[in-house]
Formats: structure tokens, sequence, C-alpha cells
């Protein structure tokens, strides 16, 4: 991916990626019902209302026929949940969002080095959300990371990690309004723990596929 943003968690990375795509109040945002509190909380940051489409019982995820029939003429953004390990139809809601503009966020926090026709899940969307806690793959206590090619989400995502302020490299940003920031940045040494154990990413990964309580 072009650009990775650190979070000091990924509840905070899928708050910042809902005010990088720029909800804001009124607008909504899909998501499953099937999935933890934040990705349904993350919306209503920015004043957004999450609206509900049921998941399919292949993959957990999102199932795209329930996506098409909840999309509104107020829908701005898909929040897609890649669950135990393997991705939602991710091809199918990129395809979606493609067709009524609009953004899909992958929250990968389960699906590190899951793949979708060829590629690594959380790298599908406009934006995908990873999680460092304590219960993932990779920890470091607490943490995630954001992850995008778009230039200008990048830089979002970096102003709002850091109270909107322009503390993360030269401003060039056409519209700043309502850049609502916060104070979401990573540690030092939570980086430098989660450097280390990337390194090992096969090995944690492999650990989980073939453990039955993970």
């Amino acid at each position: 991916m072009k650009h990775t943003v650190s979070m000091n968690s990924a509840t905070s990375g899928l708050f910042a990626a809902m005010g990088a795509v720029g909800i804001g109040p009124g607008d909504e945002v899909i998501v499953p019902p099937y999935t933890m509190s934040a990705t349904a909380m993350a919306p209503l940051i920015y004043g957004g209302i999450p609206v509900f489409a049921d998941i399919e019982e292949k993959t957990f995820g999102l199932d795209p026929a329930a996506v098409r029939k909840a999309v509104t003429p107020r829908t701005k953004a898909i929040i897609a949940v890649n669950l135990f390990g393997h991705p939602a139809r991710l091809d199918e809601l990129l395809e979606i969002a493609k067709e009524r503009h609009l953004f899909l966020v992958e929250d990968n926090a389960q699906g590190p080095l899951a793949e979708d026709q060829g590629r690594y899940a959380g790298t599908l969307g406009h934006i995908g959300v990873f999680s460092l806690n304590y219960h993932k793959h990779i920890h470091t206590g607490e943490g995630g990371m954001c992850v995008t090619q778009d230039d200008d989400l990048a830089l979002r995502l970096q102003l709002i990690r850091n109270h909107g302020e322009n503390a993360v490299g030269p401003l060039e940003t056409s519209d700043l309004t309502n850049l609502i920031g916060f104070n979401f940045r990573m540690t030092e040494i939570q980086a430098a723990i989660g450097i280390e154990q990337l390194k090992s990413i096969d090995e944690h990964v492999g650990r989980r596929e073939r453990s039955p309580r993970a």
C-alpha cells in the first residue's frame, strides 16, 4: 500500500476513516450487524447514521445483495468487516461502491494475510483498518493501522490523528471543512514492538490458524 497511517487503536482508525472520507451529519454508512460495536459507532462520531445490512452465511461478512437494497441517496460509505481470518465478498462490495460512487472501508482487525482475488484483505477498499491490540495476531498492547492508496485520504487521516493540526508534513489539501481531529497517535514504543512482531507475521497468523481456541 502507498500509505500506512498509525493509530492508537483500530477503533480510532475506524473513527478517523469516517472523517477522512467526509462523513457528516445525516450521511448513511452501511455496516454489518455481526461485528464489534466500534464498527457501528464509527459513523456516529461525525454525525453519520449506521445502516445495517445483513451478513451472508459463508463469510459472515456483508451480503452484497443486502447492501444493494440498503443503498439510498444519502449513502456515502460501506464498512465491510473481514471476520475469523477470511474476507467478506470484497470484490462484489467494491463493485457496488464503484457503481454508486461510495467509499469502501475495510475493518480488517481479524483478517491479516487473508486474500481475496489475489490481494490481501484490508487493501481492496479505499481505506483498510488493522488492529494491534492484545487479542490480535500482532499486538503492541494497543494500536492500529490505516492503509490507503489515496494521497488525500492519507493526509486527512494524518491530520485527524493529530487534532487536525498540520504537524505531519506540508499542508496540501483543498478541503478542511469540518475536519475534526483527535489525539489518535501511536507511541514510539508501540511502533517499535509492532515492527519487530511484523517480521514474524507468518508465524503469528499460522499459530492462530492451528489453534481451535484462537
